[in-house]
């Protein structure tokens, strides 16, 4: 279990240790028996293996799957995931998370070999994988005066540099990429929340769509791309200017304007015919990011349509809106 409440996502001044939930303290037995995927007795568990950039939020994570009623263990070592799944398929934990940091040069071989494992095992792994940009990691270091754990003799963007390149190999093979740049512990929490909260009901396919300003960047964990600006802008219209996408009259004038319709009608029809295909290779979260020039009015307008169109495709969608309130 983590402990401590932290007001932000930064993760760079967590010590490294297991964490157990409270509750019963779980099987006892020092030695675990190995698990057989064939056997009846042992259900294959839930197991999620949060990883990614150190500073970028995996312990803030890892502790919202914990209020989601995960066990969780922090700052595991990937020669240690196997055994830690094995021990708690002895007992009653159904659904287990494991933190993983870089420690060692092997590291990434290592997490994807014991994935692996798991997977041929019976057990259902998934992958979060959680990043920011440089700027922000390098903020978030200096404000606790801390080194990086792969700094050495060099700098602090030596360290996140190097830190990149060992995580490439798992980051391409993520389930979910989180990019906590631009997110806060709240928007962090319900965007895992939105994956994993629906015990028993989750469908094989969420989607989040995130409304973004082209002038803030795009977002690095976006799998699909749609511009807005094709479509006038409210902004030159003073009594929709200080309004955003999801007040009525703005929507209403974004959604009624001549090409509005025809576009949203025919992306759906290009998501009708993507999702399919995402659910026959695994996919488990989609992110679409809708784009205007600032973020407020055209985009988070066409997001609100778009979730509340693929809701209605049997997908569980939500909305986000990235840099609403930025200006």
């Amino acid at each position: 279990m983590t402990t401590g409440a932290r007001s932000g996502l930064d993760d760079t001044a967590a010590a490294p240790g297991p964490a157990a939930p409270d509750g019963p303290a779980g099987p006892q037995s020092d030695v675990p028996p190995g698990l057989d995927p064939t056997t009846t007795e042992v259900q294959p568990l839930e197991i999620v293996v949060v990883t990614g950039l150190s500073g970028a939020g995996k312990l803030s994570a890892g502790r919202v799957l914990e209020d989601l009623g995960w066990f969780v263990v922090d700052n595991l070592p990937p020669a240690l995931l196997q055994p830690m799944v094995e021990l708690g398929a002895r007992g009653d934990i159904r659904r287990f998370a494991a933190v993983v940091d870089v420690r060692s040069r092997a590291f990434s071989s290592d997490l994807q070999e014991a994935i692996r494992v798991l997977a041929d095992a019976g057990n259902r792994p998934r992958v979060i994988y959680v990043h920011a940009r440089d700027d922000v990691l390098v903020r978030r270091y200096e404000s606790v005066r801390r080194e990086h754990p792969l700094q050495g003799n060099g700098t602090l963007i030596d360290g996140i540099s190097e830190e990149r390149a060992l995580l490439t190999g798992i980051a391409g093979e993520a389930d979910l990429w989180v990019d906590t740049s631009d997110l806060n512990v709240h928007q962090l929490r319900a965007t895992l929340e939105n994956a994993f909260a629906r015990e028993g009901g989750t469908p094989p396919l969420t989607a989040t769509v995130m409304s973004f300003g082209f002038k803030y960047g795009l977002p690095l964990d976006a799998d699909l791309v749609v511009d807005a600006r094709f479509l006038p802008n409210p902004h030159w219209i003073p009594e929709l200017r200080p309004k955003t996408g999801k007040d009525a009259d703005v929507s209403d004038y974004v959604l009624g304007q001549p090409d509005a319709r025809e576009f949203l009608d025919r992306y759906t029809d290009v998501l009708r015919l993507l999702i399919p295909g995402y659910r026959r290779e695994g996919k488990r979260y989609l992110t679409l990011a809708v784009g205007c020039t600032g973020g407020k009015h055209r985009s988070v307008a066409i997001a609100e349509e778009f979730a509340r169109r693929l809701t209605a495709e049997g997908l569980t969608a939500a909305a986000r809106h990235r840099d609403l309130g930025r200006e």
